[in-house]
Protein backbone atom coordinates (compact mmCIF):
# COMPACT_ATOMS: atom_id res chain seq x y z
CA UNK A 1 0.00 0.00 0.00
CA UNK A 2 1.14 3.60 -0.56
CA UNK A 3 2.69 5.37 2.42
CA UNK A 4 0.72 7.51 4.86
CA UNK A 5 2.34 10.65 3.42
CA UNK A 6 1.16 9.72 -0.09
CA UNK A 7 -2.36 9.06 1.17
CA UNK A 8 -2.54 12.41 2.96
CA UNK A 9 -1.13 14.29 -0.02
CA UNK A 10 -3.62 12.49 -2.27
CA UNK A 11 -6.55 13.80 -0.17
CA UNK A 12 -5.25 17.36 -0.44
CA UNK A 13 -4.47 16.95 -4.16
CA UNK A 14 -7.94 15.62 -4.98
CA UNK A 15 -9.66 18.39 -3.04
CA UNK A 16 -7.65 21.05 -4.87
CA UNK A 17 -8.08 19.43 -8.28
CA UNK A 18 -11.83 19.02 -7.85
CA UNK A 19 -12.13 22.69 -6.88
CA UNK A 20 -10.20 23.77 -9.99
CA UNK A 21 -12.18 21.52 -12.32
CA UNK A 22 -15.47 22.82 -10.98
CA UNK A 23 -14.28 26.40 -11.44
CA UNK A 24 -13.33 25.60 -15.03
CA UNK A 25 -16.77 24.18 -15.71
CA UNK A 26 -18.47 27.25 -14.21
CA UNK A 27 -16.27 29.65 -16.20
CA UNK A 28 -16.40 27.86 -19.56
CA UNK A 29 -17.99 30.86 -21.32
CA UNK A 30 -15.07 33.10 -20.38
CA UNK A 31 -12.44 30.46 -21.14
CA UNK A 32 -13.55 29.98 -24.73
CA UNK A 33 -12.79 33.65 -25.50
CA UNK A 34 -9.08 32.89 -25.94
CA UNK A 35 -8.45 31.21 -29.33
CA UNK A 36 -4.69 31.67 -28.92
CA UNK A 37 -4.83 29.26 -26.00
CA UNK A 38 -2.71 28.71 -22.92
CA UNK A 39 -0.07 26.10 -22.21
CA UNK A 40 0.31 26.67 -18.47
CA UNK A 41 -1.73 27.93 -15.52
CA UNK A 42 -0.82 30.78 -13.12
CA UNK A 43 -0.75 28.35 -10.19
CA UNK A 44 1.82 26.12 -11.95
CA UNK A 45 5.39 26.24 -10.62
CA UNK A 46 7.63 26.59 -13.67
CA UNK A 47 11.37 26.07 -14.17
CA UNK A 48 13.25 28.66 -16.21
CA UNK A 49 15.17 27.39 -19.26
CA UNK A 50 18.94 27.21 -18.89
CA UNK A 51 21.00 26.87 -22.12
CA UNK A 52 24.13 25.88 -20.19
CA UNK A 53 24.63 22.32 -18.99
CA UNK A 54 23.18 22.50 -15.51
CA UNK A 55 22.93 19.04 -13.99
CA UNK A 56 24.21 17.60 -17.27
CA UNK A 57 21.36 18.93 -19.43
CA UNK A 58 20.88 22.23 -21.29
CA UNK A 59 17.38 23.54 -21.99
CA UNK A 60 15.74 26.15 -24.17
CA UNK A 61 12.17 27.18 -25.01
CA UNK A 62 10.89 27.76 -28.55
CA UNK A 63 7.50 29.13 -29.61
CA UNK A 64 6.96 27.29 -32.89
CA UNK A 65 3.50 28.49 -34.00
CA UNK A 66 2.78 32.23 -34.42
CA UNK A 67 -0.99 31.64 -34.41
CA UNK A 68 -1.25 29.65 -31.16
CA UNK A 69 0.56 29.31 -27.86
CA UNK A 70 2.15 26.00 -28.93
CA UNK A 71 5.74 25.80 -27.71
CA UNK A 72 8.44 23.24 -26.97
CA UNK A 73 11.24 22.91 -24.46
CA UNK A 74 14.37 21.16 -25.73
CA UNK A 75 16.48 19.10 -23.30
CA UNK A 76 19.99 18.47 -24.67
CA UNK A 77 22.13 16.06 -22.60
CA UNK A 78 25.79 16.89 -22.10
CA UNK A 79 26.74 13.59 -23.75
CA UNK A 80 26.01 15.32 -27.08
CA UNK A 81 29.34 17.12 -26.68
CA UNK A 82 31.33 13.91 -26.96
CA UNK A 83 32.85 13.23 -30.39
CA UNK A 84 31.00 10.50 -32.30
CA UNK A 85 33.89 8.05 -32.10
CA UNK A 86 34.10 8.41 -28.31
CA UNK A 87 30.43 8.54 -27.52
CA UNK A 88 29.57 4.87 -27.29
CA UNK A 89 29.39 3.25 -23.83
CA UNK A 90 32.38 1.24 -22.70
CA UNK A 91 30.93 -0.83 -19.87
CA UNK A 92 29.54 -4.27 -20.48
CA UNK A 93 25.96 -5.40 -19.91
CA UNK A 94 24.78 -6.78 -16.61
CA UNK A 95 23.97 -10.43 -16.36
CA UNK A 96 20.46 -11.62 -17.14
CA UNK A 97 20.12 -13.23 -13.70
CA UNK A 98 21.01 -10.03 -11.84
CA UNK A 99 18.63 -8.01 -14.02
CA UNK A 100 15.80 -10.48 -13.33
CA UNK A 101 16.31 -10.13 -9.59
CA UNK A 102 16.62 -6.34 -9.85
CA UNK A 103 13.53 -5.74 -11.98
CA UNK A 104 11.22 -8.30 -10.39
CA UNK A 105 11.75 -6.72 -7.00
CA UNK A 106 9.98 -3.53 -8.10
CA UNK A 107 7.42 -4.39 -10.81
CA UNK A 108 5.77 -7.16 -12.78
CA UNK A 109 6.09 -7.44 -16.56
CA UNK A 110 3.61 -8.45 -19.24
CA UNK A 111 5.10 -9.51 -22.53
CA UNK A 112 8.70 -10.45 -23.23
CA UNK A 113 11.15 -8.75 -20.84
CA UNK A 114 14.03 -6.83 -22.33
CA UNK A 115 16.86 -6.84 -19.87
CA UNK A 116 20.23 -5.16 -19.62
CA UNK A 117 21.70 -1.77 -19.00
CA UNK A 118 24.85 0.09 -19.80
CA UNK A 119 26.34 3.25 -18.43
CA UNK A 120 28.87 5.63 -19.84
CA UNK A 121 32.14 5.64 -17.96
CA UNK A 122 32.49 9.38 -18.02
CA UNK A 123 31.14 12.62 -19.41
CA UNK A 124 33.23 15.23 -21.12
CA UNK A 125 33.47 18.65 -19.57
CA UNK A 126 30.74 20.84 -21.08
CA UNK A 127 33.10 23.80 -21.40
CA UNK A 128 35.02 22.03 -24.16
CA UNK A 129 32.24 22.78 -26.64
CA UNK A 130 30.31 25.59 -24.99
CA UNK A 131 30.55 28.94 -26.67
CA UNK A 132 30.76 31.47 -23.83
CA UNK A 133 31.46 34.85 -25.38
CA UNK A 134 31.95 37.68 -22.98
CA UNK A 135 30.98 40.31 -25.58
CA UNK A 136 27.52 38.78 -26.15
CA UNK A 137 24.52 38.49 -23.87
CA UNK A 138 23.87 34.86 -24.77
CA UNK A 139 25.91 32.59 -22.50
CA UNK A 140 24.52 29.21 -23.48
CA UNK A 141 25.67 26.33 -25.61
CA UNK A 142 26.26 27.04 -29.29
CA UNK A 143 27.11 23.96 -31.39
CA UNK A 144 30.07 23.95 -33.75
CA UNK A 145 27.98 22.23 -36.49
CA UNK A 146 31.02 20.12 -37.42
CA UNK A 147 31.59 16.50 -36.38
CA UNK A 148 28.69 16.68 -33.92
CA UNK A 149 27.32 13.62 -32.24
CA UNK A 150 23.79 12.76 -33.36
CA UNK A 151 21.27 11.72 -30.71
CA UNK A 152 17.77 10.27 -31.05
CA UNK A 153 14.84 12.60 -30.43
CA UNK A 154 12.10 11.88 -27.91
CA UNK A 155 8.83 13.83 -28.09
CA UNK A 156 7.35 14.08 -24.59
CA UNK A 157 3.74 14.99 -23.83
CA UNK A 158 3.04 15.97 -20.22
CA UNK A 159 0.03 14.98 -18.13
CA UNK A 160 -2.45 17.04 -16.17
CA UNK A 161 -5.92 15.88 -17.19
CA UNK A 162 -6.11 18.16 -20.25
CA UNK A 163 -6.72 21.27 -18.13
CA UNK A 164 -3.45 21.63 -16.20
CA UNK A 165 0.21 20.70 -16.36
CA UNK A 166 2.93 22.27 -18.46
CA UNK A 167 6.01 21.31 -20.43
CA UNK A 168 8.04 23.81 -18.38
CA UNK A 169 6.71 22.91 -14.93
CA UNK A 170 9.26 22.07 -12.26
CA UNK A 171 8.11 18.45 -12.09
CA UNK A 172 8.15 17.96 -15.87
CA UNK A 173 11.54 19.66 -16.11
CA UNK A 174 13.04 17.23 -13.58
CA UNK A 175 11.46 14.22 -15.29
CA UNK A 176 12.62 15.23 -18.79
CA UNK A 177 16.15 15.87 -17.55
CA UNK A 178 16.20 12.40 -16.05
CA UNK A 179 14.93 10.78 -19.25
CA UNK A 180 17.36 12.76 -21.44
CA UNK A 181 20.33 11.54 -19.42
CA UNK A 182 19.21 7.93 -19.02
CA UNK A 183 18.12 7.48 -22.63
CA UNK A 184 20.98 9.57 -23.99
CA UNK A 185 18.50 11.40 -26.20
CA UNK A 186 17.26 14.90 -26.97
CA UNK A 187 13.90 15.34 -25.26
CA UNK A 188 11.45 17.77 -26.86
CA UNK A 189 8.72 18.49 -24.30
CA UNK A 190 5.56 19.71 -26.02
CA UNK A 191 3.58 22.60 -24.54
CA UNK A 192 0.22 21.83 -26.11
CA UNK A 193 -2.86 24.00 -25.63
CA UNK A 194 -4.99 23.24 -22.59
CA UNK A 195 -8.75 22.83 -22.22
CA UNK A 196 -11.33 24.27 -21.91
CA UNK A 197 -9.87 27.24 -23.82
CA UNK A 198 -9.01 24.84 -26.62
CA UNK A 199 -10.94 21.60 -26.68
CA UNK A 200 -10.39 18.46 -28.71
CA UNK A 201 -8.73 18.15 -31.18
CA UNK A 202 -6.44 21.11 -30.32
CA UNK A 203 -3.99 19.18 -28.12
CA UNK A 204 -3.86 16.30 -30.62
CA UNK A 205 -3.28 18.69 -33.51
CA UNK A 206 -0.49 20.37 -31.54
CA UNK A 207 1.25 17.04 -31.02
CA UNK A 208 1.14 16.26 -34.73
CA UNK A 209 2.25 19.79 -35.57
CA UNK A 210 5.40 19.34 -33.48
CA UNK A 211 6.20 16.07 -35.27
CA UNK A 212 5.88 17.86 -38.62
CA UNK A 213 8.00 20.70 -37.25
CA UNK A 214 10.77 18.19 -36.50
CA UNK A 215 10.68 17.07 -40.12
CA UNK A 216 10.78 20.67 -41.31
CA UNK A 217 13.77 21.38 -39.08
CA UNK A 218 15.63 18.37 -40.45
CA UNK A 219 14.98 19.44 -44.04
CA UNK A 220 15.95 23.06 -43.35
CA UNK A 221 19.17 21.91 -41.74
CA UNK A 222 20.04 19.90 -44.84
CA UNK A 223 19.19 22.86 -47.09
CA UNK A 224 21.31 25.24 -45.04
CA UNK A 225 24.37 23.08 -45.73
CA UNK A 226 24.06 23.46 -49.49
CA UNK A 227 22.34 26.77 -50.17
CA UNK A 228 25.38 28.99 -49.81
CA UNK A 229 24.45 32.58 -50.51
CA UNK A 230 21.52 31.81 -52.83
CA UNK A 231 18.16 33.49 -52.30
CA UNK A 232 14.70 32.20 -53.03
CA UNK A 233 11.20 33.22 -52.12
CA UNK A 234 12.03 35.67 -49.36
CA UNK A 235 14.40 33.19 -47.71
CA UNK A 236 18.14 33.58 -47.89
CA UNK A 237 21.27 32.06 -46.43
CA UNK A 238 23.24 34.19 -44.03
CA UNK A 239 26.77 33.50 -42.86
CA UNK A 240 27.19 33.98 -39.12
CA UNK A 241 30.20 32.97 -37.05
CA UNK A 242 31.49 30.74 -39.83
CA UNK A 243 28.22 28.83 -40.24
CA UNK A 244 25.38 29.22 -42.71
CA UNK A 245 21.76 29.31 -41.64
CA UNK A 246 18.45 29.73 -43.46
CA UNK A 247 16.87 32.96 -42.30
CA UNK A 248 13.45 34.49 -42.82
CA UNK A 249 12.75 37.97 -44.20
CA UNK A 250 13.37 39.49 -40.75
CA UNK A 251 16.82 37.93 -40.50
CA UNK A 252 15.92 35.46 -37.75
CA UNK A 253 17.29 31.96 -38.09
CA UNK A 254 14.65 29.39 -39.02
CA UNK A 255 16.96 26.46 -38.26
CA UNK A 256 17.06 25.32 -34.63
CA UNK A 257 20.83 24.88 -34.07
CA UNK A 258 20.68 22.24 -31.33
CA UNK A 259 18.46 19.96 -33.39
CA UNK A 260 20.41 20.69 -36.58
CA UNK A 261 23.71 19.79 -34.93
CA UNK A 262 22.69 16.90 -32.69
CA UNK A 263 19.22 15.65 -33.62
CA UNK A 264 18.61 12.42 -35.52
CA UNK A 265 14.92 12.44 -36.53
CA UNK A 266 15.21 8.95 -38.02
CA UNK A 267 15.28 7.69 -34.41
CA UNK A 268 12.20 9.38 -32.95
CA UNK A 269 10.41 8.07 -29.86
CA UNK A 270 7.06 9.29 -28.50
CA UNK A 271 6.58 9.40 -24.72
CA UNK A 272 3.25 10.31 -23.18
CA UNK A 273 2.42 10.84 -19.50
CA UNK A 274 -1.20 10.27 -18.41
CA UNK A 275 -3.36 12.23 -20.90
CA UNK A 276 -0.15 12.88 -22.85
CA UNK A 277 -0.19 9.15 -23.66
CA UNK A 278 -3.44 9.66 -25.55
CA UNK A 279 -1.72 12.37 -27.60
CA UNK A 280 1.35 10.19 -28.20
CA UNK A 281 -0.80 7.31 -29.40
CA UNK A 282 -2.69 9.62 -31.78
CA UNK A 283 0.56 11.05 -33.16
CA UNK A 284 1.88 7.51 -33.69
CA UNK A 285 -1.25 6.65 -35.67
CA UNK A 286 -0.85 9.72 -37.86
CA UNK A 287 2.82 8.93 -38.39
CA UNK A 288 1.85 5.46 -39.62
CA UNK A 289 -0.74 6.96 -41.98
CA UNK A 290 1.74 9.56 -43.29
CA UNK A 291 4.46 7.01 -44.02
CA UNK A 292 7.25 8.39 -46.18
CA UNK A 293 5.65 11.83 -46.25
CA UNK A 294 7.18 12.41 -42.82
CA UNK A 295 10.72 11.71 -44.03
CA UNK A 296 13.26 11.99 -42.56
CA UNK A 297 11.27 11.57 -39.32
CA UNK A 298 10.78 7.93 -38.32
CA UNK A 299 8.79 7.02 -35.20
CA UNK A 300 10.55 3.88 -34.02
CA UNK A 301 8.78 3.36 -30.66
CA UNK A 302 6.36 4.88 -28.18
CA UNK A 303 6.02 4.81 -24.39
CA UNK A 304 2.60 5.19 -22.77
CA UNK A 305 2.87 5.97 -19.06
CA UNK A 306 -0.40 5.23 -17.22
CA UNK A 307 -2.59 6.25 -20.20
CA UNK A 308 -5.69 8.39 -19.56
CA UNK A 309 -8.06 5.81 -21.06
CA UNK A 310 -11.72 5.35 -20.18
CA UNK A 311 -14.83 3.72 -21.64
CA UNK A 312 -18.57 3.40 -21.14
CA UNK A 313 -18.31 -0.28 -20.12
CA UNK A 314 -16.21 -0.30 -16.94
CA UNK A 315 -13.32 -2.69 -16.46
CA UNK A 316 -12.59 -4.51 -13.22
CA UNK A 317 -10.10 -1.88 -12.06
CA UNK A 318 -12.49 0.94 -12.96
CA UNK A 319 -15.02 -0.58 -10.57
CA UNK A 320 -12.68 -1.65 -7.80
CA UNK A 321 -10.39 1.43 -7.82
CA UNK A 322 -12.86 4.13 -8.88
CA UNK A 323 -11.98 6.19 -5.78
CA UNK A 324 -8.24 5.63 -6.04
CA UNK A 325 -5.41 8.01 -5.21
CA UNK A 326 -4.86 11.45 -6.78
CA UNK A 327 -7.05 11.04 -9.90
CA UNK A 328 -10.33 9.24 -9.13
CA UNK A 329 -12.84 8.32 -11.82
CA UNK A 330 -15.37 11.08 -11.12
CA UNK A 331 -12.75 13.82 -11.48
CA UNK A 332 -11.38 12.32 -14.66
CA UNK A 333 -14.87 12.33 -16.16
CA UNK A 334 -15.06 16.05 -15.32
CA UNK A 335 -11.75 16.53 -17.13
CA UNK A 336 -13.10 14.71 -20.20
CA UNK A 337 -16.19 16.94 -20.16
CA UNK A 338 -13.91 19.98 -20.26
CA UNK A 339 -11.77 18.51 -23.03
CA UNK A 340 -14.30 17.07 -25.47
CA UNK A 341 -16.80 19.37 -27.23
CA UNK A 342 -20.25 19.08 -25.70
CA UNK A 343 -21.77 17.62 -28.85
CA UNK A 344 -19.01 14.97 -29.04
CA UNK A 345 -18.86 13.98 -25.37
CA UNK A 346 -18.77 10.22 -24.97
CA UNK A 347 -16.65 7.92 -22.86
CA UNK A 348 -16.24 5.83 -26.02
CA UNK A 349 -14.84 8.73 -28.03
CA UNK A 350 -11.77 7.57 -30.04
CA UNK A 351 -9.62 9.93 -27.99
CA UNK A 352 -10.78 8.30 -24.75
CA UNK A 353 -11.29 4.60 -25.48
CA UNK A 354 -8.52 2.82 -27.43
CA UNK A 355 -10.60 -0.35 -27.76
CA UNK A 356 -13.35 1.07 -29.99
CA UNK A 357 -13.31 -0.31 -33.57
CA UNK A 358 -12.02 1.61 -36.60
CA UNK A 359 -10.06 4.01 -34.40
CA UNK A 360 -7.04 4.30 -36.68
CA UNK A 361 -4.68 2.29 -38.87
CA UNK A 362 -4.33 -1.47 -38.20
CA UNK A 363 -2.36 -2.06 -35.01
CA UNK A 364 0.09 -4.33 -36.83
CA UNK A 365 1.57 -1.21 -38.46
CA UNK A 366 1.99 0.66 -35.17
CA UNK A 367 5.46 1.12 -33.64
CA UNK A 368 6.61 -0.98 -30.67
CA UNK A 369 4.77 0.25 -27.59
CA UNK A 370 5.82 0.08 -23.94
CA UNK A 371 2.97 0.59 -21.45
CA UNK A 372 3.60 1.58 -17.84
CA UNK A 373 0.79 1.03 -15.32
CA UNK A 374 0.39 1.39 -11.56
CA UNK A 375 -1.20 -1.17 -9.23
CA UNK A 376 -3.51 1.39 -7.61
CA UNK A 377 -4.57 3.20 -10.80
CA UNK A 378 -8.19 2.66 -11.85
CA UNK A 379 -7.22 3.12 -15.54
CA UNK A 380 -4.72 0.25 -15.54
CA UNK A 381 -6.91 -2.57 -16.93
CA UNK A 382 -7.87 -0.71 -20.09
CA UNK A 383 -4.22 0.15 -20.77
CA UNK A 384 -3.26 -3.51 -20.30
CA UNK A 385 -6.07 -4.60 -22.62
CA UNK A 386 -4.86 -2.15 -25.28
CA UNK A 387 -1.35 -3.54 -24.98
CA UNK A 388 -2.73 -7.04 -25.39
CA UNK A 389 -4.27 -5.99 -28.72
CA UNK A 390 -0.78 -5.02 -29.90
CA UNK A 391 0.68 -8.37 -28.91
CA UNK A 392 -2.10 -10.22 -30.76
CA UNK A 393 -0.72 -8.79 -34.03
CA UNK A 394 2.93 -9.43 -33.06
CA UNK A 395 3.87 -5.88 -32.11
CA UNK A 396 6.45 -5.66 -29.33
CA UNK A 397 4.26 -4.29 -26.51
CA UNK A 398 5.39 -5.20 -22.99
CA UNK A 399 3.60 -3.88 -19.92
CA UNK A 400 5.43 -2.79 -16.79
CA UNK A 401 3.19 -2.87 -13.73
CA UNK A 402 4.60 -1.27 -10.58
CA UNK A 403 3.55 -2.60 -7.21
CA UNK A 404 2.04 -0.25 -4.59
CA UNK A 405 2.19 2.57 -7.16
CA UNK A 406 -0.39 5.24 -7.92
CA UNK A 407 -1.26 7.22 -11.04
CA UNK A 408 1.66 9.49 -12.04
CA UNK A 409 3.94 7.84 -9.48
CA UNK A 410 7.00 8.60 -11.66
CA UNK A 411 6.11 12.17 -12.69
CA UNK A 412 4.16 13.80 -9.85
CA UNK A 413 6.18 16.47 -8.02
CA UNK A 414 5.94 14.78 -4.61
CA UNK A 415 6.95 11.35 -5.94
CA UNK A 416 9.69 12.26 -8.41
CA UNK A 417 12.55 11.53 -6.01
CA UNK A 418 11.28 8.17 -4.83
CA UNK A 419 13.26 5.02 -5.73
CA UNK A 420 10.26 3.75 -7.67
CA UNK A 421 10.19 6.84 -9.89
CA UNK A 422 13.91 6.46 -10.61
CA UNK A 423 13.46 2.75 -11.30
CA UNK A 424 10.65 3.46 -13.76
CA UNK A 425 12.80 5.91 -15.71
CA UNK A 426 15.62 3.37 -15.84
CA UNK A 427 13.27 0.64 -17.07
CA UNK A 428 12.01 2.93 -19.83
CA UNK A 429 15.59 3.67 -20.88
CA UNK A 430 16.46 -0.04 -21.00
CA UNK A 431 13.56 -0.79 -23.34
CA UNK A 432 13.83 2.33 -25.51
CA UNK A 433 17.53 1.78 -26.22
CA UNK A 434 16.63 -1.34 -28.20
CA UNK A 435 15.14 0.90 -30.87
CA UNK A 436 17.40 3.95 -30.77
CA UNK A 437 20.83 2.30 -30.59
CA UNK A 438 22.92 2.62 -33.73
CA UNK A 439 23.60 -0.64 -35.54
CA UNK A 440 26.91 -2.08 -34.50
CA UNK A 441 26.59 -0.71 -30.97
CA UNK A 442 23.45 -2.50 -29.77
CA UNK A 443 22.93 -3.10 -26.10
CA UNK A 444 22.51 -6.61 -24.71
CA UNK A 445 19.10 -7.63 -23.41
Amino acid sequence: MPSVAVKLYSVFFKFLLKHRLQNRIQNQADDTANPFGVTTRPEESVAAPNPSFTDGVATKDIHIDPFTSLSVRIFLPESALSPPELSEPKSGPRSVQSDNNFLNSRRNSYGPPNLGVTKEDSRRNSFEAVNLRSEHVYRGYSPSMQNCRKLPIMLQFHGGGWVSGSNDSVANDIFCRRIAKLCDAIVVAVGYRLAPENRYPAAFDDGLKVLNWLGKQANLAECSKSMGDSRAGGVESKKLDGHRYIVDTFGASMVEPWLAAHGDPSRCVLLGVSCGSNIADYVAQKAVEAGSRLDPVKVVAQVLMYPFFIGSVPTHSEIKLANSYFFDKSMCILAWKLFLPEEQFSLDHPAANPLVPDRGPPLKFMPPTLTVVAEHDWMRDRAIAYSEEFRKVNVDAPVLEYKDAVHEFATLDMLLKTPQAQACAEDIAIWVKKYISIRGHEFSY
